[in-house]
């Protein structure tokens, strides 16, 4: 029985770690092509969509983690092109990521 719990145990830990790796994958992925590699925006869509520079400090007061956990979730209504990713698509420890990913680019 000891032996089962620490293989669970295990098994949370590499996947905590495995969702932490593969944040920047997954920016690369999902956001990059709208947000930049760098949250400025300054990409082809980005300039199309007029989306915001996530490197503001503006930006980064008004948009706090429950609106841009809201928002990826479930998509914006006002910008189409921001689609939802649910949980099937981008777990909550790929979220978190995601958010401390997004407050890495405050300038």
């Amino acid at each position: 029985m000891k032996t089962l719990r620490i293989a669970a145990l295990l098994t949370c830990f590499a996947s905590a770690a495995w969702a932490d790796d593969d944040i920047p994958a997954l920016w690369k992925s999902k956001c990059e092509s709208c947000h930049g590699a760098d949250g400025k925006a300054q990409t082809k869509q980005g300039k199309k969509h007029k989306i915001e520079d996530m490197t503001t400090t503006d930006w980064q007061t008004n948009w706090t983690d429950d609106k841009m956990k809201k928002i990826i979730r479930e998509g914006s209504k006002d910008k189409k092109e921001m689609k939802a990713f649910p949980k099937e698509k981008v777990s909550d420890e790929q979220l978190e990521g995601l958010i401390k990913h997004i407050r890495s680019f405050k300038s």
